[in-house]
């Protein structure tokens, strides 16, 4: 761990040489918490894991103004991009279609689990949590570690620098504030048809 928060270091001095080795020492986990988003996604996705894990990576090493403090918050901002990579893959997936009846999205302990239009769930999801980021940035930050980064709540903890109780709090508070925002949004997006 020691190793990547030193590469960390040197890649934000800005030696593009430690990206190399960096991805040596980071790719399984990337690759795990790949496999865990495109593991929620519709069987039919055009995006595959490697896809996935080289796009977050190149975006990743193209960050500039980020100053790294150490392997978990590597793999938060990972999440974070990865989750993005997929919400905008969603959104043009289906930007033709808006509706329909759709089951709500559930959160459980271990994240989401989706139906078989999941991309319009992730759509739905990520406006849901845009607009948590808005009223508790902590909140919406400790989902994302979560549900998208696969993070534990003591890595969520260092990454937040806040206590493990903290995250478990913020973790069931957000969990609650989101499957009601997106029952809201499903029973409009029905009602509107």
């Amino acid at each position: 761990m020691g190793n990547v928060t030193e590469l960390l270091k040197n890649l934000s001095a800005g030696d593009r040489s430690a990206s190399s080795q960096l991805v040596q020492l980071v790719y399984d986990e990337l690759r795990r918490l790949a496999q865990h988003y495109m593991g929620m996604e519709r069987p039919n996705h055009t995006l595959q894991a490697t896809a996935l894990v080289h796009e977050a990576f190149l975006r990743l090493v193209k960050q500039e103004r980020v100053s790294w403090q150490n392997r978990a918050h590597f793999i938060g901002v990972a999440a974070q991009i990865m989750r993005r990579i997929l919400v905008d893959h969603a959104r043009i997936h289906h930007a033709d279609k808006r509706g329909g009846d759709q089951p709500a999205i559930n959160l459980d302990e271990d994240g989401c689990l989706f139906s078989p239009e999941q991309s319009e769930q992730v759509v739905e999801l990520e406006e849901a949590l845009l607009r948590l980021a808005k009223l508790s940035p902590r909140q919406s930050r400790v989902v994302e570690l979560r549900f998208f980064g696969g993070l534990s709540e003591e890595e969520i903890a260092e990454v937040l620098e806040v206590s493990t109780k903290t995250v478990k709090r913020d973790w069931v508070v957000a969990k609650a504030w989101l499957y009601r925002e997106v029952q809201k949004q499903s029973t409009s997006d029905q009602g509107g048809q």
